[in-house]
């Protein structure tokens, strides 16, 4: 049996969205969109909302960014990133299965460590 609410909205947030198109003259919203969107392998594809969007911190100094720069974050974030067959896994989740080991070799140390410690008594 399942249990509707129907005083909750729905969660846009979890459905996955689709990537700008690539053109000319890219704004801070279309590269925010190629990130949520999961095309430059940096997270999960969802919308993700945020207090201040991408950009407006320079806007305020003053220093927008210009379209040149942002048409060139764009590629380099979407197709030079994945060239030559590289994974699409950011650096941090590529990486992760180290920090496991490392830490579970550190507890294993302790242990015999506490082992060796108590036997001497």
């Amino acid at each position: 049996m399942s249990t509707r609410y129907h005083d909750i909205p729905p969660a846009y947030t979890m459905q996955p969205i689709d990537a700008p198109p690539m053109n000319a003259r890219s704004t801070t919203a279309q590269l925010k969109g190629d990130i949520d969107s999961g095309r430059t392998g940096d997270k999960n594809p969802a919308f993700d909302p945020g207090l201040s969007p991408l950009g407006t911190d320079d806007e305020a100094a003053g220093t927008p960014p210009s379209h040149e720069r942002v048409d060139l974050a764009r590629h380099q974030e979407a197709s030079t990133r994945w060239q030559d067959g590289a994974e699409r896994d950011s650096y941090a989740h590529g990486q992760s299965h180290k920090a496991l080991y490392a830490f579970v070799g550190f507890i294993g140390l302790l242990l015999v460590l506490f082992v060796g410690a108590f036997a001497m008594v």
